[in-house]
């Protein structure tokens, strides 16, 4: 059942609550696993590298603070809304690796309506940490579903993951596929079918 009106506020202020990463110490680890590789750090080509490595990690574990804004569903719209193809970027927490590919983000509305834009903010705010897809997609779809009154959720990700493609089996151009459907979206059939043939071309 959808939340009650008054339960989902107007404006919600998203703050990820993670400390600053200490960029200082992992610059030298950066620096020590250059070391452990034979790389010479005081070459001019990597002298800089260990602070970049350092800045470019934090940026990539960091999700942006946002407000997530939700209006009054005034015309009683009851069909689904989905967002399709927002950008994921994340990385993989057994290599350390990118994985990098597309999420589907669908709800049905209740009483409260969502800014488009922040269907993306939320897929941000989940992707930017050490991941793996299967928790990515169930992290989206269920904080949505907790914070927006739905009376459904989706949410299908793509992604293919360089530990896949640039090193093992290599199985360059490989895409994973993951789902997380919760209220009408996981018990209405004909809703379920809409939504995976919206995201993804299923019937």
């Amino acid at each position: 059942m959808p939340a009650p009106l008054a339960a989902v506020p107007a404006r919600l202020r998203v703050v990820h609550g993670r400390g600053e990463p200490d960029l200082g110490a992992a610059a030298r680890a950066v620096a020590d696993l250059l070391a452990a590789f034979g790389k010479d750090t005081t070459d001019p080509h990597l002298a800089d590298t260990p602070r970049r490595v350092a800045e470019a990690y934090a940026e990539l574990l960091t999700p942006r603070d946002f407000e997530l804004t939700t209006f009054p569903n005034h015309e009683g719209y009851d069909e689904l809304v989905l967002a399709r193809d927002i950008p994921v970027h994340s990385l993989c927490e057994h290599h350390l690796l990118p994985f990098h590919g597309v999420a589907h983000v669908g709800y049905l509305p209740g009483e409260r309506i969502l800014g488009l834009s922040k269907l993306a903010r939320v897929v941000e705010l989940f992707a930017r940490d050490l991941q793996v897809q299967e928790r990515l997609t169930q992290q989206v779809a269920g904080w949505l579903q907790d914070h927006l009154g739905s009376r459904g959720v989706g949410v299908v990700i793509q992604a293919e993951h360089q530990c896949m493609s640039l090193r093992g089996v290599a199985a360059t151009g490989s895409r994973t596929v993951t789902s997380a459907l919760m209220g009408r979206l996981r018990s209405d059939e004909r809703s379920r079918r809409e939504f995976m043939s919206l995201a993804i071309g299923t019937s």
